[in-house]
């Protein structure tokens, strides 16, 4: 058990690295930064000298090599195929050491997971960023960080037990908003529609914009020869940064709910951590807008998402285990 917790805890530190990669990738618009997969204009890793960039672009004329978008799409790649590893590692142990079956089950789960992650990221590029298929694959990121953490946890012996199982409900409901609240994050990047306002808290200096929702969430756009730098008119992404907005103020309430609860029920710990990482999340959303979507301050926003969703499993984790 000790080795199967040990190897979760390392691949839930490294899907950390993942999504913050991968934020990094879509931030400096490196989707494309090699057009083909699991290689790189050919390569197996980007290409560096004079006679090989020069071969790489005879080989996609249509997509002129810059090394600075393909070295963040190399390193993303190659550090999210090591949770593979990771992955085989768990299901390995969980055989071996004959683990109950509910632990092979969920090591064996994971390894398939992240197997679908890497077609995901194949389809990412061979489909040209189609919307549907990024929201996927990055959505796909937190599941996977998700999944390794519920391993951890299940593999740990000794979890803090507090006595707020009358928190059920409320604590499912939480965590329902914040999936869906993530969910529209991704939507939002996808879209290029990070930057779709830039007043806060008005959007154009209104509260109720005009917005294309029709458009904002048609699921199956069109992508043109690719989706780099995104199709939409402004309305639409307008839409979809608006919605993200919305439903962060609904989450925010929905945890302060939560957050009261949890620490008039003598588990301040718990609603102090949550309470924390909430704040922080919203003003470093905030912050995107006021300072115009700094890369650093982005890729903390998608981190700190990562963080407020294990937070949020954990009370789930405390709440429902019997």
């Amino acid at each position: 058990m000790s080795m199967l917790k040990g190897l979760s805890f390392f691949g839930l530190c490294l899907a950390f690295v993942v999504i913050a990669l991968g934020a990094w990738t879509r931030l400096v618009d490196a989707g494309l930064g090699c057009p083909d997969w699991p290689g790189c204009y050919g390569f197996v890793v980007f290409p560096t000298s004079e006679v090989d960039v020069l071969l790489a672009e005879q080989r996609y004329p249509q997509f002129p090599y810059e090394i600075n978008k393909a070295i963040p799409e190399v390193v993303h790649r190659y550090v999210a195929a090591f949770l593979g590893l990771i992955a085989i590692l768990l299901v390995v142990s969980a055989f071996k050491y004959k683990l109950p079956l509910r632990l092979k089950k969920l090591t064996s789960f994971l390894l398939f997971f992240i197997c679908c992650q890497g077609f995901f990221g194949y389809l990412t590029v061979s489909l040209k960023l189609l919307p549907l298929i990024v929201t996927g694959h990055l959505f796909g990121g937190f599941i996977t960080l998700s999944l390794f953490f519920y391993l951890y946890l299940s593999s740990t012996k000794k979890i803090i037990s507090y006595q707020i199982g009358h928190l059920k409900l409320l604590a499912a409901i939480a965590l329902i908003a914040l999936i869906v609240q993530i969910f529209l994050g991704v939507w939002t990047s996808t879209n290029y529609a990070s930057l779709a306002c830039l007043d806060f808290p008005t959007c154009h200096g209104s509260f109720l914009p005009e917005m294309d929702f029709s458009n904002g969430f048609n699921l199956f756009q069109e992508v043109g020869p690719n989706y780099l730098f995104g199709l939409l008119d402004n309305e639409a992404r307008v839409a979809i940064h608006y919605s993200h907005r919305v439903s962060a103020l609904l989450v925010s309430c929905i945890f302060a709910v939560l957050i009261t609860r949890l620490w008039f029920s003598n588990a301040a710990p718990l609603a102090s951590t949550l309470g924390v990482v909430l704040v922080t999340q919203i003003s470093l959303g905030i912050m995107n807008v006021v300072y115009v979507l700094p890369l650093y301050i982005a890729i903390a926003h998608n981190l700190v998402a990562a963080a407020l969703l294990l937070t949020t499993l954990m009370v789930n984790f405390i709440v429902w285990k019997k």
